[in-house]
């Protein structure tokens, strides 16, 4: 009988994923997110279409961890000292636009009828715009490092902690209101609360860094253990009381000051993915179409006032605040939408009993409506504002025009970024930051790292062959990309990391050059066919710089410091 059971879920969860898969594929081809396609296989799944989601329990348990591996990652965007360096259109722009869509998203929802906690949770709900699509729209774009991009980015930091705060105020309210003793109940949850955050901050300051490093040199154990600490944490605010979405952000936090989030981050994207599947499904399967077909009226007018009234404030207050029209318009539409945050928050309303499944429905239709179009307003944005801007001038003020100087990237970018710093590697940033170049470091071997940042150099710890933290890498301004890793082991392959690297900046359109070390002749051939702009050839110019210096034609090399400790692991 368990086995018969159990081979009925295999299928069940074999045809969800087909049915994802297609559904993702008919997405891709009309330019939309996976998010938009995930809630589309839900509501097919579900009982009003095709009925084959019906293991309610097992696809709730996998969305769950999705919840707490999404927040997790948020958790590691929150690094401290990133949140201090904000800028003030940062800050302006996220909470103007925050308090702009409470209140009168709320106002629109009591004209409607909703009551009062109906109103406010969907308005609340609102305001949240979805980090993981504008990162991926703007980098497509090739816009993240444009000034409207980081500015955006910054106010999607804002609205994140404002996630944060909606969400500790909603678990201490639902304690609350499931006890008799609610004042004594809800200080006993902020006291286990504080409780954790003394530990999660004892264990930044003495245990993070040097626990994690000495993780990273299995990367599959990195990843074994990310996951299993959001679930840890996830799981131990659900039993102190202030719910695992709060446990899981809180795991991402204290990991979020390491240099190896952003590894850890790039290699947990495509199982948040994967997982959050699950959630929107179970939230598609639990949708009624009878209902969802009452509430398309109220959707379109909450979907109009997301589309066109966000925009606008935020258009609004970076025009006050001396930006271009312009400037102001690109970086608007990134809040033209809401996220999957919205959907969880008001998951959360419902299982707390704060509001009906009709207004989770509503939300939901207002997330596909406003994903979809907006999607489309990003990505044809340009053209876009050449059509309003006419209409958009009475935002900018007359003396705007000095916005450059308003909004400074924290770093003025990396002339070269090289990937593998063994010795042959090191020993060319160092040459290179010698004759004054800007030189960002990136290397998987946690010993590299630590010596390359002793000697002073910019450095990122992660997989040079992940597409995923490519994305995060600032190549933007970058003229040069040097491939200093070793030789694969097995020798040429079709999966030698160096080609599949080059690949990766190909489909990225990086647009500067790249250079790749090669100890072969058949090597060196085959990478100039992917697309390397030079090969060096490190034995062979060793020999011609070692004659040329016999010669008196050359200056001798920097010495590089060697460190003992991992002096056999930079060959």
């Amino acid at each position: 009988m368990t086995e018969a059971i159990t081979g009925y879920i295999f299928y069940e969860i074999a045809a969800l994923l087909v049915l994802a898969a297609t559904a993702g594929f008919v997405g891709l081809l009309l330019r939309q997110p996976l998010i938009v396609s995930f809630i589309a296989v839900g509501i097919l799944a579900g009982p009003s279409v095709l009925d084959i989601a019906r293991s309610d329990e097992h696809i709730d348990l996998l969305a769950e961890l999705g919840i707490a591996v999404l927040l997790f990652l948020v958790g590691l965007k929150l690094d401290l000292n990133l949140v201090r360096t904000l800028g003030p259109v940062a800050l302006m722009t996220g909470l103007g636009q925050v308090a702009f869509t409470t209140i009168f998203g709320f106002l629109i929802g009591l004209g409607l009828g909703f009551e009062v906690v109906t109103s406010l949770y969907i308005a609340v709900a609102l305001t949240f715009s979805s980090t993981i699509i504008i990162v991926k729209l703007l980098s497509d774009k090739r816009e993240i490092d444009s000034l409207h991009g980081r500015i955006a980015l910054g106010f999607l930091i804002v609205q994140d902690l404002v996630v944060v705060l909606a969400m500790i105020v909603l678990s201490a309210v639902g304690v609350g209101a499931a006890a008799d003793s609610a004042f004594t109940d809800v200080l006993l949850v902020f006291g286990y609360g504080a409780v954790m955050l003394v530990a999660v901050g004892l264990f930044i300051r003495f245990l993070a860094n040097p626990l994690v490093e000495r993780l990273s040199r299995a990367p599959e154990l990195l990843v074994s253990f990310a996951i299993g600490w959001a679930a840890l944490l996830a799981a131990l605010g659900h039993y102190l009381g202030f719910g695992k979405e709060l446990g899981g952000l809180l795991a991402g936090v204290s990991l979020a000051s390491t240099p190896f989030r952003e590894a850890i981050a790039a290699r947990l994207a495509s199982l948040r993915d994967f997982l959050l599947l699950f959630f929107f499904i179970a939230l598609g399967a639990s949708l009624d179409l009878s209902v969802l077909g009452a509430s398309i009226m109220a959707a379109m007018l909450f979907s109009l006032f997301v589309l066109i009234g966000n925009p606008l404030i935020v258009l609004a207050i970076m025009g006050a605040m001396g930006y271009r029209k312009r400037t102001g318009f690109l970086a608007g539409l990134t809040v033209a939408q809401i996220s999957e945050f919205s959907l969880i928050f008001m998951a959360m309303g419902v299982s707390l009993g704060h509001v009906a499944g009709e207004a989770m429905g509503l939300v939901t239709l207002v997330g596909l409506i406003t994903i979809a179009a907006s999607t489309y307003m990003i990505t044809y944005s340009h053209q876009l504002y050449a059509v309003l801007e006419p209409v958009i001038g009475i935002f900018e003020r007359p003396s705007a025009g000095r916005e450059e100087d308003a909004w400074q990237p924290k770093t003025q970018g990396y002339d070269v970024v090289i990937f593998g710093l063994g010795r042959y590697g090191l020993a060319i940033a160092k040459e290179l930051r010698a004759s004054g170049l800007n030189v960002l470091g990136v290397d998987f071997n946690p010993v590299a790292v630590r010596h390359a940042r002793r000697l002073d150099f910019s450095v990122q710890f992660g997989d040079a062959t992940d597409p995923e933290f490519l994305l995060h890498l600032p190549l933007t301004h970058a003229k040069w990309v040097i491939l200093a890793v070793p030789e694969h082991e097995t020798g040429l392959t079709h999966d030698d990391p160096r080609r599949s690297l080059i690949r990766s900046l190909k489909d990225m359109k990086y647009q500067g050059q790249i250079a790749v070390a090669a100890y072969s002749d058949e090597a060196a051939e085959a990478l100039r066919t992917v697309g390397s702009d030079i090969v060096f050839m490190p034995f062979r110019d060793a020999a011609s710089q070692a004659a040329a210096l016999v010669l008196g034609e050359a200056r001798p090399s920097l010495d590089i410091p060697v460190d003992p400790e991992g002096q056999k692991e930079f060959a």
